[in-house]
């Protein structure tokens, strides 16, 4: 099973070597190039057992999606019990992301850079899923604490995360050639000047 914050098991269940060879297929050929009989090979089982388990390619992607969404909610989560400002929280969660392209490229070009809705469109877009809404409900706390300016709620969830999540896709795409943790201060240090108007660590001005 593809995980973001811990190593897979030697042993895992049939379902997840579907979905972690799923996973690798999808972004290595793209969801539209890669038929039922690739992911059985790659995952080492029958056909019967994807369409036992999930009910056919759409049905493996929709898992995958699930399941990869609840894994960024993780990460989501421990970064808001580590610390306790919305802004330090929106900083951790950039660099987090940045380490997770590079060592977790495969979980991250799915979640970022992978348009869902062109194979499963009776899901809702992306940036309405629950970790989304996490992230903008965490740039909304730090606006109402001061620590962000106030402006619009999507034009502040753009402003913080917008410029990571690019680089991210650029980085996936090989445009960037330097690894995403080198850049974090410089981008986290341009993103709080467009939020706060400041460097990190110091109050935003109340508008």
């Amino acid at each position: 099973m593809p995980y973001l914050t811990r190593e897979p098991q030697c042993d895992e269940s049939i379902g997840c070597r579907i979905l972690t060879a799923a996973l690798e297929l999808f972004v290595r050929h793209g969801y539209h190039r890669v038929s039922v009989h690739d992911i059985q090979k790659e995952a080492g089982v029958s056909i019967g057992s994807i369409y036992n388990h999930y009910g056919g390619k759409e049905g493996v992607a929709k898992a995958l999606y699930h399941h990869l969404l609840q894994e960024l909610e993780t990460v989501i989560d421990q970064a808001t019990r580590e610390k306790a400002s919305p802004a330090d929280q929106c900083e951790l969660l950039i660099r987090r992301f940045f380490e997770f392209t590079e060592s977790r490229r495969e979980i991250m070009a799915f979640v970022f850079a992978t348009r869902h809705r062109e194979f499963l469109p009776d899901e809702p877009p992306i940036c309405n899923a629950a970790p989304f809404i996490r992230l903008r409900d965490i740039v909304a706390q730090a606006m109402d604490q001061g620590e962000f300016r106030r402006m619009n709620p999507w034009v502040a969830a753009a402003t913080v995360f917008g410029g990571a999540i690019r680089l991210m896709q650029l980085r996936l795409d090989g445009l960037i050639d330097t690894p995403l943790p080198e850049l974090a201060d410089e981008l986290i240090a341009a993103t709080w000047q467009g939020a706060a108007g400041h460097s990190p660590g110091t109050k935003a001005r109340r508008a």
